[in-house]
């Protein structure tokens, strides 16, 4: 028997930011996102033997280790220890391959949609009832609390729900996801207009999120007051998206790029720079980096005709423009 799940990565559209402590306690966090199909992948294989055998490509490990032992796999092991104590020990010992159809730090999610994979083979393998809040917020646990890795709350939810959605962040960590049901059309429209850029480097998400939450903390007024705008820009964006006004939705995606870069010194750099400077001189309207910023993914919402013209201008760049689709799928599993 193996037991296989996935779970889709997601683009960070509006609000990106809100979701994170100490903002989301103090003022509240509003963000829209939306799936895509690049995902995760984790497959789980029992074993006679009482030992784990770890294969993460994304994590560059490849070991075998006692039943219990820690495998230097950080995000397996914070599962595989918070289901034992949660639900007790799993049935034997497996053989656990994990990776992502993006590298890691790409800005699309992808630490935390692991963990909600990961997480959703194990509930497959073990019959634990896990809707798509409880395991988003289990996941949410694993990583902010359990490993006490950085972040905000918005990619487990995203990873668990699938599709666009509009998400409501507030005290004690409690989330509301609000699925959107955008018009066929507006998805082939957004699609059309959207280009999805890698800008060949990744990053750390860890420094940027942390000096983005000091200036939270020390009421610096500039950054609480563009987090503010950038807020409200999901609010803005989901009008928008809804009623598929793609001129508008570019001007409140290029406001809010404008504001987060208030946000932290790194969340920019020349790199950056000379990729949006191409792109907008090539006829895009605007863009964003998505996620913490500092490298990773960008998004440029280009005229249609002007597709081409833009494409063939990043391809002058060290980065590639990565073809995508959005998807309303969320994590899913199944036994072979």
């Amino acid at each position: 028997m193996k037991i296989r799940s996935k779970a889709p990565l997601r683009l960070g559209l509006a609000g990106g930011g809100s979701d994170v402590s100490p903002y989301s306690d103090l003022y509240g966090g509003l963000v829209l996102n939306a799936t895509i199909n690049l995902s995760a992948y984790c497959t789980i294989e029992p074993l006679s033997e009482p030992v784990m055998r770890v294969a993460a490509a994304d994590a560059g490990i490849s070991v075998q280790v006692p039943l219990g032992a820690a495998s230097g796999a950080l995000l397996i092991d914070g599962v595989y220890a918070r289901v034992v104590r949660d639900f007790g020990p799993v049935p034997s010992g497996f053989a656990i391959t994990t990776y992502n159809d993006a590298p890691a730090g790409s800005g699309l999610g992808t630490s935390s949609t692991m963990v909600v994979c990961i997480l959703r083979c194990f509930a497959e393998w073990m019959g634990i009832p896990l809707g798509d809040y409880e395991l988003a917020r289990l996941a949410y646990e694993i990583e902010r609390k359990d490993l006490n890795l950085s972040g905000g709350k918005q990619d487990q939810y995203a990873a668990a729900f699938g599709g666009f959605n509009f998400m409501e962040f507030l005290p004690s960590d409690m989330v509301i996801v609000n699925p959107l049901r955008v018009k066929d059309w507006i998805v082939s429209e957004l699609e059309a207009s959207m280009l999805l850029y890698f800008t060949g480097r990744s990053r750390s998400s860890d420094a940027i999120i942390r000096e983005q939450q000091q200036a939270t903390r020390s009421g610096s007024a500039v950054a609480v007051e563009a987090m503010h705008r950038i807020k409200q820009s999901a609010v803005d964006m989901k009008l928008a998206l809804l009623s598929g006004d793609m001129q508008a939705f570019a001007r409140i995606l290029g406001a809010a790029w404008e504001d987060k870069k208030k946000m932290a010194g790194a969340i920019t750099n020349p790199m950056i720079q000379e990729a949006f400077d191409a792109a907008l001189a090539a006829g895009a309207l605007s863009g964003k980096v998505s996620g913490a910023g500092g490298g990773g993914f960008m998004m440029l919402m280009v005229p249609p005709e002007k597709r081409m013209d833009v494409m063939a201008a990043l391809q002058q760049l060290p980065g590639k423009v990565v073809p995508f689709q959005f998807t309303h799928k969320g994590a899913e599993a199944w036994k072979l």
